[in-house]
């Protein structure tokens, strides 16, 4: 089997506070064979050789939170509605190059339209395109009180809606063991989203009961148990049904962080979605004029008072991002969730580095052996011109890449262009404004105002 010698300046492993210094990444087919000092392996004729002696080599990166089927979705319309789940496919594989690119070489991809994420997947285990090695999962399953049950009840969910809609135990029962009969990889819970007491609390979407069971289902079939839960009251059902990750978990409370603790959960903040939206949206955009943007805000710093605690107590938390909305692009802004661990949660750039890698590898597909640079290990790494221990926003900055390693091979640099409108912008929004003699008045008036 052919072997390449990958040469390291500067080594981070994935799963030790060590940094080697010259050593080699000894590549046989998609795998590490072993490590060793550089000077201990001579240059030889029949072995291929890339040569990042200059630079800071880490594992490919790790994103558990991206939704290969949105494209990128300015509505919810668009993210279930308008585009056949064919061209959902194909656009999906083209953004999980954007990923690949961006240094992340693996994904989860939890909670998409029927069998998008997990065709995606097939087509690049099967060497038919390049791309990550992708986790995948199917459509939420939810209820009435529950995320992606977002249309009116005589819409319900649709068919091609990233939601499947149960109104029982059985129903939902059922639900996992298709999807698993499909091949996920795993199963996305909507345990809350969009009911809420009028306290403003989050209503748990499902019973402690129903959660336990749906739980135990998803690991008696042998799949990694995912839940979507901002509550409080949702995120303490999850944790006490010992699921494998939790995404945002903003509200948390000490029960809540006491179960994650002792049923060994891990919590993915997804952080990078609210702060991009605090910062990035402009006065026209509607999360702004229903005064969402308040509310992502009050989020964001619950969130961080909540996840530093948990942090503090050694809750692992791999990096998700929650990219394939407007406000996170694909292959744009995964990296930021690190820094945001690093500016608001209390790592340093080495917890945080295992966070993305080591960590986030713990709730993959565990056949994939990726997020450590060790022998039998996916041979996936990035090299830096610089060291990301010292400014880890490096890692968002594309022109301080060597390269990315995916499988034993170098990535090319995919394109990036495309037209966004022909890919996402599906649903017709006509006018951003209520036309009223008043309003037009107002506008007629600061527009001479402006001029003048």
């Amino acid at each position: 089997m052919e072997q390449t010698y990958v040469r390291c300046g500067k080594l981070f492993a994935g799963d030790s506070d060590d940094i080697l210094s010259n050593h080699t990444v000894v590549v046989e087919g998609e795998n590490v064979q072993r490590i060793a000092p550089t000077e201990s392996l001579p240059s030889a004729p029949h072995i291929k050789e890339l040569d990042f002696s200059g630079h800071f080599v880490i594992p490919g990166l790790i994103d558990v939170h991206t939704h290969l089927a949105y494209g990128n979705a300015k509505t919810e319309e668009d993210i279930d509605l308008y585009a056949a789940m064919e061209f959902r496919a194909l656009r999906g594989l083209f953004f999980a190059q954007q990923v690949l690119g961006a240094g992340f070489t693996s994904i989860c991809a939890p909670g998409d339209a029927g069998m998008v994420s997990s065709s995606i997947r097939d087509a690049i285990d099967a060497k038919l395109f390049e791309g990550p090695s992708v986790t995948a999962a199917g459509p939420y399953i939810t209820s009435r009180q529950g995320l992606t049950d977002w249309y009116p009840t005589w819409i319900g969910a649709p068919a091609t809606s990233i939601g499947r809609l149960v109104k029982s135990r059985d129903e939902a029962i059922e639900e996992i063991r298709r999807q698993v009969k499909d091949g996920v990889d795993a199963v996305k819970l909507a345990l809350d989203g969009i009911q809420r007491r009028p306290d403003g609390e989050y209503i748990a979407a499902f019973t402690q009961d129903e959660t336990t069971a749906m739980v135990d289902e998803i690991h008696r079939l042998g799949r990694i148990a995912i839940v979507h839960a901002r509550g409080r009251e949702a995120t303490l059902y999850a944790a006490k049904a010992g699921v494998d990750l939790i995404f945002h978990a903003s509200y948390m409370d000490d029960e809540g962080l006491e179960a994650v603790l002792k049923n060994k959960c891990t919590i993915s903040p997804s952080l990078t979605l609210l702060l991009n939206a605090i910062e990035f949206t402009q006065p026209w955009d509607a999360v702004r004029r229903k005064g969402r943007n308040d509310a992502y805000q009050i989020e964001f710093d619950q969130a961080v008072k909540v996840l530093k605690n948990a942090h503090a107590a050694g809750v692992p938390m791999p990096i998700g991002t929650d990219s394939g909305f407007a406000v996170t692009p694909y292959g744009e802004w995964h990296a930021r969730e690190l820094e945001i661990y690093v500016d608001y949660l209390g790592f340093s750039p080495l917890e945080a580095l295992k966070a993305a890698t080591s960590v986030s590898a713990r709730v993959l597909r565990p056949k994939d052996r990726v997020g450590v640079l060790a022998p039998g290990y996916k041979a996936d790494l990035v090299a830096l011109h610089a060291d990301p221990l010292k400014d880890i926003s490096i890692l968002l900055q594309r022109e301080r890449f060597g390269g990315v390693v995916s499988k034993g091979k170098l990535v090319p640099k995919f394109p990036t262009s495309y037209e966004p409108r022909k890919v996402s912008d599906f649903s017709l929004n006509m006018f951003s404004d209520l036309y009223t003699r008043a309003r037009v008045q107002e506008l007629q008036a600061a527009a001479e105002t402006a001029s003048i």
